[in-house]
């Protein structure tokens, strides 16, 4: 008889240092994890916390506030121990991981942005990279366009990861850079793709259940 594989479980991060997080008896209390997805706007420090607490790994994009680096002498560093997914698709904890930090310009200056041509041109090519084997997450920073997208121009949501959601049709998207204070709930399923989108602000533990060809091939 084929057993059914377990879920994995992640640990999702982003936006805010969490008090139950960082804090001395990490991750007391937090169910053991398989992997640790960031959707940025966290500091470094946070990053490589997390990565000296678990041992599991942890993936992270940028966000739009140029704060996962770790100042250190006369200058910064990028943080240790975690790994930049940006524009990169990288299989970690069994997942097929695609990453695409920062938010649609917003502003004359300022990191983390890019331009309509930028995100087109990028994720095109962050496709071409995935080649023909399923996507399992896709990480990000800003939201997809639909229930998660903000009301004002600088957390809007980006159309070149919608585009990007049905042509690939991850199973799963993590985005930050929604904060509470839209009262946007937690998660949704895109009817277009089938995603299950997720916005990670602060601190979130959910379970994705195995592909169906693992579960298959299961002694």
């Amino acid at each position: 008889m084929t057993e059914t594989p377990p879920p994995l479980r992640l640990l999702l991060l982003a936006d805010y240092v969490h008090p139950f997080v960082y804090r001395e008896g990490f991750p007391q209390g937090v169910p053991n994890v398989d992997v640790v997805l960031v959707a940025g706007d966290v500091p470094g420090y946070y990053l490589e916390f997390i990565a000296t607490k678990l041992p599991v790994p942890v993936l992270y994009v940028p966000g739009n506030h140029a704060n996962e680096y770790v100042n250190e002498g006369d200058g910064r560093r990028e943080p240790r121990g975690v790994t930049n997914v940006h524009g990169r698709v990288v299989t970690a904890a069994g997942l097929r991981v695609a990453g695409w930090g920062g938010v649609p310009k917003y502003r004359e200056k300022g990191d983390g942005q890019y331009t309509d041509w930028q995100a087109r041109w990028g994720l095109g090519v962050l496709g071409v990279r995935a080649g023909r084997a399923p996507i399992d997450v896709l990480l990000t920073h800003a939201p997809p366009l639909g229930p998660h997208a903000g009301s004002d121009h600088a957390h809007r949501g980006c159309p070149h990861i919608t585009a990007f959601v049905r042509a690939r049709r991850p199973r799963l998207v993590v985005h930050g850079h929604i904060h509470e204070y839209e009262g946007k709930k937690l998660e949704y399923t895109d009817e277009a793709s089938g995603a299950r989108v997720v916005n990670a602000y602060g601190y979130r533990v959910l379970e994705l259940p195995a592909r169906a060809a693992d579960a298959q091939s299961a002694p």
